[in-house]
């Protein structure tokens, strides 16, 4: 197994910038770039499906909006361990800035898709996840390479700062696609290639290694595949259980996605037996001893799967109800609603450094707990509010979600990786960020089921009492009610007005009055219609994060005090701050 020093340098070969800086500047970059990308696709997918002539309404090509979503968390999800674990053998500043370098190169092969249609959207999808993967060569080893770089005194404002450029990447990509995806969808992917191509250079020139190979280390090839394909299958029957199947309105009930959660499921156990049994394991289960490591990475996981599928349910909201309701129309909505949706962000960003250095004196239990205890009251106050809602108060909620988060995730980062041994930082920071991403695709996946489920089971009423009451014959108004709740959902996220298209479709727009169409295809109408059903998945929906973050903060209680490994003396040994809350 590789040795690792407690801490790098001061200061950078060359002498003028302190070491630990140039760290934390290159690191953040990439960490902000990893996670732009995360979330910068889902504001441009109206641009993208225009330009390559998909219709968002056809089921085939739900398929395609989820991968393109979901596919790069999916990668990261998977990969993170793995490449962190490789870090610690092989050199984490050299897996690091590989990453930079891969995802440069996959960004430029995006920037120059070259088809239209279904094979054009394969082009994306596939690029997509050689991106994901040198995304989660950043992500494993970033915080890894920061704990090298920082005495421990200092960790949790350093990686403060780097999970707010981290947190606030995934919503800053929300308003950076919007803008972009009104000149040039292609435009996202050559920012991208800019940045890699600086960071990369960046990277190479000012990151030292600090991880040193050791001769006879051999590589889990076991462990890592039953962990890969486990995980993979897993998420991706949990991916494709939110798409409709056999008359159903989702996909649950499918035997590959029953054989995909179960066989996943199944191949994560033996990945855990073959970890036992195996002289070098992929990472070590004794880590999960460690009463920090455990209990910060496990509220991590319910954190994630509480505010995973959070900015989707926000974006489908503002873009299919709320905006049109207040006046803007279907194609402007995408890009209003990654500036609506700011205030998570600023209260991210005014919370995570400050939490994170308060952290460093006081240990991570009382800010990471009240951060979830925050979220949990957040999520309560979003389901309490009607669809139509004031926004002074909207905004003040995502604030204080955004606060929460803050609070929670740089101090539960520093405790995780401050609480592991130096030579293991790479598969631990891998580690937390699998349950991180893992915790995001299940959000989503669970979230979006929850809330098709409650839409499924009114919005076809309602739309087929509304399509009528107006006129439309019922035959077609059965056919329009009959579309799945989740095409419905898709075609209001990539902002598009369903209703004049069911109808133009079914032959009959050009037959009803120029008053009657008018009203069918305003941008006021199909949200009243789903503004009913779409409350009653809401408070499901909320509900259930609110119960998730509650859960959490009880978790984060068990973390105990501050915990710092000393590399000094036998790893049982631990160094407890006379200060512990």
């Amino acid at each position: 197994m590789s040795s690792t020093g407690s801490t790098s340098p001061a200061v950078r070969p060359g002498g003028r910038i302190p070491y630990k800086w140039s760290v934390l500047s290159n690191t953040t970059l990439g960490m902000l770039m990893a996670t732009v990308n995360a979330s910068i696709l889902i504001i441009s997918l109206p641009a993208i499906f225009n330009s390559l002539r998909l219709n968002p309404l056809a089921p085939a090509n739900v398929s395609y909006l989820l991968w393109m979503l979901m596919g790069y968390l999916l990668v990261t999800a998977v990969l993170v361990v793995t490449l962190g674990r490789l870090g610690d053998m092989y050199g984490r500043v050299r897996v690091y800035n590989a990453g930079f370098a891969v995802f440069a190169a996959a960004s430029v092969a995006l920037a120059l898709t070259p088809w239209d249609g279904r094979a054009g959207a394969l082009w994306l999808i596939g690029w997509r996840l050689v991106q994901g993967v040198g995304g989660a060569m950043l992500m494993a080893n970033a915080a890894a390479i920061i704990t090298d770089a920082f005495p421990a005194r200092q960790r949790g404002t350093a990686l403060g700062v780097n999970q707010v450029a981290g947190l606030a990447g995934s919503f800053i990509g929300l308003v950076l696609g919007g803008v972009l995806s009104v000149w040039n969808w292609r435009a996202i992917f050559w920012v991208s290639v800019v940045v890699g191509v600086i960071g990369t250079w960046w990277a190479y020139r000012n990151l030292r290694e600090t991880a040193t190979s050791r001769p006879g280390v051999r590589i889990d090839w076991w462990g890592n595949l039953t962990f890969a394909v486990g995980l993979t299958v897993l998420l991706a029957g949990i991916t494709y259980g939110i798409q409709p199947y056999g008359g159903h309105t989702e996909g649950w009930t499918n035997p590959w996605v029953i054989a995909g959660i179960i066989g996943g499921l199944a191949l994560l156990v033996v990945f855990a037996v073959i970890e036992t049994r195996v002289r070098q394991p992929m990472f070590d289960l004794g880590l999960f001893r460690i009463q920090a490591f455990w209990a910060g990475n496990a509220a991590a996981l319910l954190n994630a799967i509480a505010r995973g599928g959070l900015q989707f349910m926000l974006i489908i909201w503002l873009q299919g109800i709320w905006l049109p309701l207040h006046g803007y129309n279907f194609e402007e909505t995408p890009l209003w609603a990654g500036i609506f949706l700011l205030p998570l962000t600023l209260g991210f960003i005014a919370a995570g450094p400050v939490s994170g250095y308060l952290s460093d004196r006081y240990g991570a239990k009382l800010f990471a707990t009240g951060g979830l205890v925050i979220m949990a009251l957040s999520f309560l106050g979003l389901l309490a509010i009607p669809v139509d809602f004031s926004y002074p108060v909207f905004a003040v909620l995502l604030l204080l979600n955004g606060v929460g988060s803050g609070l929670f995730s740089a101090p539960n980062t520093t405790a995780v990786m401050n609480a592991v041994p130096a030579a293991q930082r790479g598969v631990a920071s891998g580690i937390r960020a699998t349950f991180q991403n893992a915790g995001m695709v299940l959000s989503i996946g669970v979230f979006f089921s929850l809330l098709v489920a409650g839409l499924s089971r009114s919005l076809p009423d309602a739309l087929h009492s509304g399509l009528t009451a107006e006129g439309v014959p019922a035959p077609v108004a059965t056919d329009v009610a009959s579309v799945p709740a989740v095409s419905l959902m898709f075609a209001a996220l990539l902002g598009a007005n369903p209703i004049a298209s069911l109808l133009d479709t079914a032959g009959v727009l050009d037959q009803l009055p120029a008053a009657t169409v008018a009203t069918l295809t305003s941008r006021t109408y199909l949200p009243h219609l789903l503004s009913g059903p779409f409350h009653g998945g809401l408070v499901v929906v909320f509900t259930l994060a609110a119960v998730l973050a509650a859960v959490g903060a009880v978790v984060s209680l068990f973390r105990g005090g501050v915990y710092i490994h000393d590399e000094h003396v036998h790893d049982e040994d631990i160094r407890a701050d006379s200060d512990c809350i």
